[in-house]
C-alpha cells in the first residue's frame, strides 16, 4: 500500500514541476496496476490453476529432505502426493503472475479447502485441476467447445472462427469469423476473399489480388478481379485488371533529375546518376543530357 501511495506521489510531484517521471517510478506504476487489474471470473481461475500447475511442476523432482528416502515414503508416505509438496507449492502460488496477482491470491485463499481436498482424494480420478475446480466446483468456467450459463456447446463455426464465450460462462455462443470469412457460421468468405476449396466439411477462402478493388474477384490473379483498383484498368478484351504503366501517361511526376520504374499499381521515381542532367535510366550511359562538369565520351558522362 505505501508503495501504491508512494508512486502516485511522485508522479503528481513531476507532473508538478515539469519534469520527467523517473523510468523506475514509471515501471512501478505500470507493475502494481497490473497486480491491481481485475480479471473475469474464468480468467482469474484458469490464472490461478496454472501457477498451481507451475508449482507442481517446479516441485515434482522434489523428495523429503531426510536421509532415508525409503524409509520417509514408508512412514510419511509418497512425497508426490504428500501435504508437505502442497504447501510448498502453496508458498509459492501467484508469485509467478502478472497481470491480475492480487486476484489470483484472493482466490488462492477462497478457493484454498477445494484445492487441498483436490490433492488429497481428487488427483488420481479427476487429474484435470481446471476442468475440477473451475468448470464443476467453482462453475465460473465451462469446458472447451461451451459457452454461458449452462454450458451450452458452441457452434462450429466451419472451423473458420471461435464461438464468443468458449470456455466461459460469458458470451452468446455466435461465431467470431477469423480474416477472410463471412456469415452466421463462417461458412463463406469475406470481401476481397474467394473460394480455394470447399467441401461438406471444411472451406478454405485466399485473399484477392491486390489488382482487386472493393468487388472482389472470382478466382486467383489480377484477371478474376471484378473491379479494378486505383492503378489497374479493366480490360476490356480479356477481362479482369491490367496493370497502369504510369510511367508513360500524365501520372509521370518525376521531375528531369529522375526517371521513372513502373511498379504493380504504381510508379517510383529514383535520382539518376550523378553525371546526368536528364536521364532515362539508372547509370552513366543512361544520360539524355550530362551533369555540369561532365561531357559525353564514348556514350558515357565523363567527368571533365
Amino acid at each position: 500500500m505505501r508503495r501504491t501511495v508512494l508512486s502516485v506521489l511522485l508522479l503528481v510531484s513531476a507532473a508538478v514541476v515539469g519534469a520527467d517521471v523517473p523510468s523506475g517510478v514509471s515501471t512501478n506504476v505500470k507493475k502494481e496496476r497490473q497486480r491491481a487489474e481485475k480479471l473475469p471470473p474464468c480468467k482469474a481461475c484458469s490464472v490461478l490453476v496454472n501457477s498451481f500447475r507451475e508449482g507442481m511442476k517446479r516441485t515434482e523432482r522434489s523428495k523429503h529432505e531426510g536421509g532415508d528416502a525409503a524409509w520417509e515414503e514408508e512412514r510419511l508416505g509418497s512425497y508426490k502426493t504428500s501435504e508437505l509438496r502442497l504447501i510448498e507449492i502453496q508458498e509459492r502460488l501467484c508469485q509467478d503472475v502478472g497481470r491480475g496477482e492480487d486476484q489470483c491470491h484472493q482466490l488462492a485463499e477462497d478457493y484454498e479447502s477445494r484445492i487441498e481436498e483436490w490433492w488429497k482424494q481428487h488427483q488420481n480420478d479427476h487429474p484435470d485441476l481446471h476442468r475440477w475446480l473451475c468448470v464443476d466446483e467453482a462453475q465460473v468456467c465451462c469446458p472447451d467447445g461451451f459457452f454461458g450459463p449452462t454450458c451450452e456447446p458452441c457452434p462450429s463455426c466451419f472451423g473458420n472462427g471461435k464461438c464468443k464465450g468458449n470456455g466461459t460462462r460469458k458470451g452468446n455462443g455466435k461465431c467470431s469469423c477469423d480474416e477472410g470469412y463471412d456469415g452466421e457460421n463462417c461458412d463463406r468468405c469475406g470481401p476481397e476473399h474467394y473460394e480455394a476449396f470447399r467441401d461438406s466439411e471444411k472451406l478454405l477462402c485466399a485473399k484477392c489480388h491486390k489488382a482487386c478493388a472493393a468487388g472482389g474477384c472470382t478466382g486467383a490473379g489480377p484477371n478474376a478481379c471484378r473491379v479494378c483498383r486505383t492503378g489497374w484498368v479493366m480490360d476490356s478484351q480479356r477481362g479482369g485488371c491490367t496493370d497502369i504503366d504510369e510511367c508513360v501517361t500524365a501520372a509521370n511526376t518525376c521531375t528531369k533529375q529522375q526517371f521513372c520504374v513502373n511498379n504493380e499499381g504504381s510508379f517510383s521515381c529514383l535520382d539518376c546518376d550523378k553525371s546526368c542532367d536528364e536521364c532515362d535510366g539508372d547509370g552513366p550511359d543512361m544520360c539524355k543530357k550530362c551533369a555540369e562538369n561532365f561531357e559525353l565520351r564514348d556514350g558515357l558522362c565523363t567527368v571533365l
